[in-house]
């Protein structure tokens, strides 16, 4: 079996997310999409190969938003168009942040920035815990989704939707793979950092909270990836 991790830039690693497919038997590839030379100037070209011929795919988060054609439209459309054949032939998908947001658009809904971002460790409220548990789960966004059309809604906070359901795709706003070596790669790109301290986050107490977090936060990752391989990767069509 096959999983692929779409990342959209250099420094997103899958962290207990991926692990948790490798466990489950699942051969992980990753395919970036913006590499670092190219970060601060992302509107780059760039083929997607066929997601039909995975059994998985993963649609990681990124720096910019899933909205904004004028930035990232060279390969922004042509991703939305790849993961809505994907969808149709039922491929089962996991969007993560960004990636949530992408299949959201892709399958009739919305993206846009969101009143107030999400920074830090923040229980959900979930309508289905065996499936999405109420965490808390790492938040680091500015926009937010609206469900596509005949999804149903899992989980959401006070700022934002943050779990859809449609056929074999599930879609997630918040960060399951995150730990603190996810958290510093994130950290180690350039400006982060400032941008947090901008949003009155402090950098070092974030990673403190982090680092508390390993332990339940990858247990929470793996429930969460055998939840969505086993009650919604297998669904019927």
């Amino acid at each position: 079996m096959r999983a692929l991790f779409i990342q959209h830039d250099h420094a997103s690693p899958a962290g207990p997310v991926a692990e948790r497919f490798a466990q489950r038997g699942y051969d992980v590839e990753y395919f970036q999409v913006v590499d670092e030379a190219d970060y601060h100037e992302p509107n780059v070209a760039v083929e997607f190969p066929d997601l039909t011929q995975y059994d998985v795919v993963v649609p990681m988060g990124a720096a910019w938003g899933a909205w904004d054609d004028e930035r990232i439209g060279r390969w922004l459309q042509p991703e939305l168009t790849a993961v809505r054949r994907a969808h149709a032939a039922g491929v089962p998908m996991l969007g993560i942040c960004f990636g949530g947001q992408l299949l959201a658009r892709a399958l009739g809904g919305s993206v846009g920035r969101a009143p107030s971002p999400e920074f830090g460790w923040h229980v959900v409220h979930s309508d289905d815990e065996k499936l999405v548990p109420e965490g808390p789960w790492f938040q680091w966004h500015y926009d937010r989704f609206t469900v596509p059309p005949g999804a149903t809604e899992i989980a959401r906070s006070p700022k934002a939707p943050q779990a859809f359901v449609l056929g074999r795709t599930l879609g997630l706003q918040f960060h399951p793979e995150v730990s603190s070596e996810v958290l510093e790669a994130w950290m180690g790109v350039h400006g982060s950092e400032k941008d947090l301290i901008g949003d009155g986050i402090d950098p070092e107490l974030l990673m403190a909270q982090c680092r508390a977090q390993d332990e339940p936060a990858t247990r929470r990752a793996y429930a969460l990836v055998d939840a969505f391989l086993d009650k919604v990767a297998t669904r019927d069509l």
